[in-house]
């Protein structure tokens, strides 16, 4: 079989005679000799220079075409190894000829379609230019013209091939290849009789691997002997017991990680989370195993099992082979993805498997500590490396809670947590390639691991809806995501150099963790409970902080691990999907621009563009909005004037960060603003600096961008000039706005009696603290329905991390009931269009989830959103470890939550419709873009044509409808329920918004 660059007698049609009166092998030779002789006679072959078929990069074997091979298939190699000037450079070694050893690599090197079919056949053209070169002798400048763009562009084919072959690889092997590096580890062991020298947290995976695998093999031979009676019996012999040993180390590992709960994962997602691992490993391992043909599968080790090929698994190995010499990739990734005919698991199902894998992993784990820490002739300490244990969870208030189960590991393991990411394995990686269009629900992104369009949570009712929408109504969706997949990023070697420096140091600097916990302090020596009330007060508060820290370092770690992995990749892409308002989100979870300063700072564009005038200019507003500290709320010009200020502190940063001033680690966005003085560095000091290639993602903010769509449903004139819809010199500060209207209250009723208005004295406490940061939490959040007591929690929050107030736990919370009343009001105030939207919103959503249906609606984009707010049942599975409790939808609908959340939820859905058609206008306009909800990032040279493109976009958005379609789609989907009228609206020009400097900014 041939791969799609392999030379076929219909791409060169006028080589050779008519054959066909000759056997296929016959007829071979004699067409591949003709085309040898023609090509190598006709043509140079040093102008041909494509790559070669011996492919060697990280991760891959080499594969080298071999005479023997060759001769396999019927062909002279002689003939092609004729040309005694240049013999290094024959046919075959430019990759012309390749087998497949399985489907996976096929279905890579099959899907040149997907990058130009033009080049890989030549057809027409090469017939053209070899008559051509027939006629004058030898070839023109024409001519060569040609074979440096083919050239180009077959070089350009082969890079992505090699990418994409590694990408098949990191989605369908890399549990195999972590199966396989144990086996390996383990066999040198027993050869060489010594330990290697490992990583502490890959010695104990080793240790664990080898008792774990006959565990469940074991337990697989009951399975297969049909002595294992179990519910998850059927689901447990499906995948090799090596591969099913991995995924559950790995997976509990990386929940204890990254589950918050201090070297602990919860018990029923930590089942889930390994069963659903499991599921989906064996439909990528069966469709490998059952698709081999009985000749591949003679040279298998199980040669047992190529009797099971049935006849229906060869004709679907035959139709996937003709699939792939037409070219038809999006057939055969049907095939892949739809083969395994089995229902998908349910969740009591991955529970089950998940549960019983932990328990075996619990009965294999052991650790056993350094001989100079067992002390002397003692007994060597064994361990259990796994405990399982209850606990207890209690709200506030409530003196009884729920216990429930949690796997805890031992201090030991926890301490090698933080440095086990790197032998972590992590399926949702970036992706080498550009992720495949969107087509379905579960039809795009990952070419072998599942992808799914919204990210549902369970919500049948929404994945029903979903799936039931035409695709051509999905299309603007669908294109706008494949736009902000398609946005190739790479890893910014400079800072990240930084990053490692400063965390190999200990942390603490640029927002970064300690690394290391808080001695835990001593008990006094006294008898007095007041002191040892507050002792433990102390000891409980600092093993809080050190819990938190714990939890902080894993996450640094990780994302730290993914930076590395990929420093040294020209460029890699984020596959992207939804929640279920219509948001968009990066489906890697660790390192993305959605993430910290940490991870904006190390990540940047991998297409540079040169920085022009305007580039250089939004360049230093950019460094400006970075550092903050209120130079973001400075007129454009103020900005650029405090970049220019501060030239020499960039200079100086930019050439030693660490050695130097510092000036950077002033910033509010630390790495990203060393980021920024590097490139800005860079430019200043060429002698062109407008020709200076820039990387860096600029940003384009809304200003509280919540109120903004509310302001422009309402069309409310004050409002809107509160959050920069209209033009003014400088921005508009809605947050400074509300804290100057909150003084002036807490100032007036502080001249009240005590007596006849006992908020006075809140209001005498407060007078020194009401500034922009005291009630920006509650501004920013009011958008998102912030109750009275959301509020009050927040500020008393605030209020506690000021070193200046002097007040008890009591007063303080009396000082924050007083702050939210009256931050609420001056809201109500400043911004009435919007709480009648909002109470309008509430107002509909209570009378629909009074008939106990959910809120539903479609985005402006077509994307039906259907809020998931129902009661939950409690559904209890049994295992050997312990009863399982698994949540189960409903029919009943939460009434109070549907309503509460409907208005912030409706705008999301509205913010993430304006963020994608900006995307796609941006993409049609030539732009790279990013986007994180109300923030748009494109290059320095072409922040001034996505300002205009995404102002355009937010006007067209209102200018339809919204507000009188959703009330028409209520109306038509409950007849017989009487709805609110619209409220009333105000006479605000949404133009302005075209004008407007600092609408995005």
């Amino acid at each position: 079989m041939f791969n799609s660059l392999s030379l076929t007698e219909s791409h060169f049609p006028s080589i050779h005679t008519n054959l066909s009166h000759l056997n296929p092998s016959h007829r071979s030779k004699i067409m591949w000799r003709n085309i040898s002789q023609r090509l190598c006679s006709r043509i140079p072959i040093t102008s041909l220079k494509l790559p070669p078929l011996t492919h060697t990069f990280k991760g891959y074997p080499t594969n080298t075409v071999s005479s023997e091979i060759l001769s396999s298939k019927g062909m002279d190699f002689d003939s092609f190894s004729s040309n005694k000037q240049y013999p290094e450079r024959n046919l075959f070694e430019m990759g012309h000829v390749k087998r497949f050893v399985s489907v996976a690599e096929a279905v890579v090197v099959t899907s040149s379609t997907d990058v130009d079919e033009e080049v890989v056949n030549g057809g027409d053209e090469v017939k053209k230019l070899l008559d051509e070169m027939g006629r004058q002798g030898k070839p023109q400048a024409a001519v060569k013209g040609w074979w440096r763009q083919k050239r180009e562009k077959t070089g350009s084919n082969w890079n992505y091939m090699k990418l994409k072959r590694r990408q098949v690889k990191a989605e369908t092997e890399a549990w195999e290849q972590a199966a396989k590096e144990y086996q390996e580890l383990l066999s040198d062991m027993c050869e060489q009789k010594l330990a290697p020298n490992l990583p502490y947290m890959k010695s104990l995976f080793l240790g664990w691997f080898e008792p774990l695998c006959k565990r469940i093999d074991q337990d697989q031979e009951l399975c297969r002997k049909g002595k294992l009676k179990a519910a998850y019996a059927p689901y447990f012999d499906l995948l090799p017991a090596d591969k099913m040993a991995v995924i559950t180390m790995h997976k509990i590992m990386g929940s204890i990680m990254t589950g918050g709960e201090n070297g602990c994962a919860r018990v029923v997602s930590a089942s889930c989370s390994i069963g659903e691992a499991v599921e989906q490993e064996i439909r990528i391992h069966n469709f490998l195993e059952k698709t081999r043909t009985k000749k591949a599968a003679k040279g298998a080790k199980r040669e047992e099992n190529v009797s099971d090929i049935s006849k229906e698994q060869e004709g679907l190995h035959k139709k996937v082979t003709n699939l792939m010499k037409k070219q038809k990739l999006q057939a055969v990734g049907r095939i892949v993805k739809g083969y395994d005919a089995a229902k998908p698991w349910s969740q009591p199902v991955k529970a089950q498997v998940g549960s019983h894998l932990i328990e075996l992993l619990l009965q294999s784990a052991y650790i056993q500590p350094p001989a100079n820490q067992s002390g002397g002739e003692m007994p060597p300490d064994i361990r259990p490396a796994f405990v399982h244990t209850f606990r207890t969870s209690t709200k506030e208030g409530h003196k009884t809670g729920r216990r429930y189960g949690v796997i805890e590991c031992d201090p030991s393991v926890r301490k090698g947590l933080e440095r086990a990411s790197k032998h972590v394995v992590m399926p949702y990686m970036p992706m080498l390639i550009p992720p495949i269009k969107w087509t379905g629900y579960d039809k795009g992104a990952y070419l072998f691991l599942q992808s799914y369009l919204m990210r549902i949570h369970g919500a049948k009712q929404q994945r029903e809806v979903l799936k039931s929408t035409p695709k051509e109504n999905l299309q603007p969706v669908f294109d706008a995501l494949d736009t902000l997949g398609n946005t190739k990023w790479r890893v910014n070697k400079r800072v990240l150099a930084v990053v490692d420096r400063i965390w190999s140091n200990g942390g603490r600097l640029a927002g970064l963790v300690d690394r290391h916990d808080i001695p835990l302090p001593e008990k006094p020596d006294t008898e007095d409970e007041e002191q040892l009330k507050k002792w433990k007060w102390k000891v409980k508060k600092v093993k809080k902080e050190n819990r938190e820290r714990h939890s902080q370092r894993c996450d640094v770690e990780l994302k730290l691990t993914v930076a590395r992995k990929m420093k040294d990749e020209a460029g890699f892409f984020y596959p992207h999907n939804l929640d279920f308002r219509g948001r968009a989100y990066p489906m890697h979870p660790h390192l993305n621009h959605l993430g910290s300063d940490l991870c904006r700072g190390i990540l940047e564009f991998a297409e540079g563009r040169q920085l022009g005038s305007s580039g250089l200019r939004w360049l230093k507003i950019h460094l400006a909005n970075l550092y903050a500290g209120g130079v973001d709320k400075l007129s454009l010009e103020g900005r650029i004037a405090f970049t220019e200020s501060h030239l020499d502190d960039i200079f100086d940063s930019a050439d030693r960060p660490l050695d130097g001033g510092r000036w950077w680690l002033n910033a509010e966005d630390p790495f990203q603003c060393l980021a920024v003085c590097i490139n800005l560095a860079e430019a200043l000091r060429s002698p062109s600096p407008e020709t200076v290639v820039s990387y860096i993602p600029v940003h384009q903010d809304g200003s509280c961008n919540g109120l903004q769509h509310y302001a422009a449903l309402g069309r409310d004139k004050l409002g809107a000039s509160a959050v920069n819809l209209v033009e003014g010199e400088r921005p508009a500060d809605v947050y400074s706005g509300i804290a100057a209207r909150v003084l002036d209250i807490v100032k007036r009723d502080a001249q009240l009696d005590i007596v006849s208005f006992p908020d006075a004295k809140h209001a005498r406490l407060l007078i020194n603290q009401v500034d922009r940061k005291l009630v920006k939490q509650t501004v920013m959040t009011s958008v998102y329905g912030v109750t009275y007591i959301g509020a009050r929690d927040q500020i008393k929050r605030r209020l506690q991390e000021r070193s200046n107030i002097d007040a008890d736990d009591a007063e303080l919370f009396g000082a924050a009931c007083y702050a939210a009343k009256i931050t609420l009001a001056a809201l109500g105030e400043m911004f009435e269009g919007a709480r009648n939207i909002m109470n309008w919103l509430g107002d509909c959503a209570k009378l629909i989830a009074s008939e106990n249906q959910p809120v539903r609606w479609t985005t402006p984009l077509g994307l039906p959103v259907v809020q998931p707010y129902r009661m939950y049942g409690r559904h209890l599975v049994s295992t050997s470890l312990q009863v399982l409790t698994l949540q189960r939808e409903t029919e009943k609908v939460m009434v109070r939550r549907q309503r509460t959340a409907f208005p912030p939820n409706f705008v999301h859905s509205l913010d993430g419709s304006h963020m994608m058609m900006t995307a796609v206008a941006c993409k049609r306009a030539g732009l790279n873009f990013a986007g994180v909800h109300d923030s748009y990032w494109t290059h320095a040279c072409d922040v001034d044509k996505m300002n205009r493109i995404l102002r355009e976009k937010f006007v067209e958005l209102y200018q339809t409808p919204i507000l009188e379609n959703l009330l028409e789609s209520f109306q038509t989907s409950f007849p017989t329920v009487s709805f609110p009228p619209l409220p009333d609206r105000g006479d605000f020009d949404l133009s302005d918004v075209l004008e407007s400097s600092y609408f995005f900014n």
